[in-house]
């Protein structure tokens, strides 16, 4: 119980507490979310990807290796969601919104912090989470716009939407650079550290300002089996898939971890964009949140004792 205390308070409370000012801030001020987004999506985020990779120290094998790990992963939660989803007769538009709340987690905001402060900023499990973080977004703003809107306005263009982000691109030069091992000067690198140190402050912030401004209402039961799926079948299916293929040590524990992380917020932006039930998906994204406060702390204590 002790240690379970101790991961709460300077490990998960800390990411609590940054949220905490963007949502006091956002409630005093009136913050334009707008431009915090594209500050986050345009200049943070791929300068944070591109630092990271840039100064990672692992093989291709082990990018690849992630990144089927994680396909495997979100295949499992989609027919888990899916069936789900079914069960509870929920309308197709509704149902994509359940789907894809089980299958978008917050490896930006919140999983970056969390494995920073897990393992005290170590290259190679920061670099398993932005593989993780990358992943997640050309899926999300790929797949996951696709699925809303591809009746209205056809796959095609949702899926050259994602070829606009900067993302992708510090993430190729990042990777590039890399193995061609560029000695870049430090009127570069500089720069680049400033950026990456900015990202998960910023984000954090965001979130919290973002949660302030969700609308719920009632109807809870639907948000409660998203929670389950995301919060505790998605861990326990991140753990088959980590004993089935023998993975132990750091690259098992930031995998498990990163598992556990609460419904992505940008599922939400992108509900209230394209979806008629944004309300539902922004009543996950706060209610998953909240509860990752106490399931993330028992997978990050899991993750400690079982690998």
């Amino acid at each position: 119980m002790a240690e379970l205390l101790l991961i709460l308070s300077e490990i998960i409370g800390p990411i609590f507490v940054m949220m905490l000012i963007g949502y006091v801030l956002q409630i005093k001020f009136k913050l334009d979310l707008p431009t915090l987004a594209k500050i986050n999506i345009y200049f943070l985020a791929p300068g944070f990807i591109f630092n990271a990779l840039y100064h990672a120290e692992w093989s291709g094998e082990v990018f690849g290796g992630v990144v089927l790990f994680f396909i495997v992963f979100v295949i499992l939660l989609f027919i888990v969601a899916r069936l789900f989803g079914r069960w509870l007769k929920m309308n197709k538009d509704k149902q994509t919104i359940f789907t894809n709340s089980a299958m978008f987690f917050n490896s930006g905001n919140y999983g970056v912090p969390v494995n920073d402060l897990v393992f005290q900023g170590d290259p190679y499990a920061m670099s398993i989470q932005v593989v993780a973080l990358t992943f997640q977004n050309i899926f999300l703003f790929s797949y996951g716009i696709f699925s809303l809107r591809a009746a209205k306005k056809g796959a095609l263009r949702a899926m050259l939407g994602y070829f606009r982000m900067p993302v992708l691109y510090g993430l190729l030069a990042g990777i590039c650079l890399n193995i061609w091992q560029v000695e870049l000067p430090e009127l570069i690198l500089i720069p680049a550290n400033y950026i990456a140190d900015a990202m998960i402050a910023t984000a954090l912030m965001t979130l919290g300002a973002q949660v302030a401004m969700i609308k719920f209402s009632s109807g809870m039961s639907t948000v409660y089996f998203s929670l389950i799926i995301r919060l505790i079948i998605g861990p326990l299916l991140a753990l088959a898939i980590i004993y089935v293929v023998q993975l132990d040590g750091i690259t098992a524990q930031a995998l498990f971890i990163a598992s556990a992380m609460p419904t992505s917020v940008n599922s939400a932006i992108i509900a209230q964009e394209y979806s008629d039930h944004s309300d539902f998906a922004a009543q996950i994204v706060l209610f998953s949140t909240l509860a990752s406060a106490v399931t993330v702390t028992f997978v990050v204590y899991l993750a400690r004792i079982l690998f």
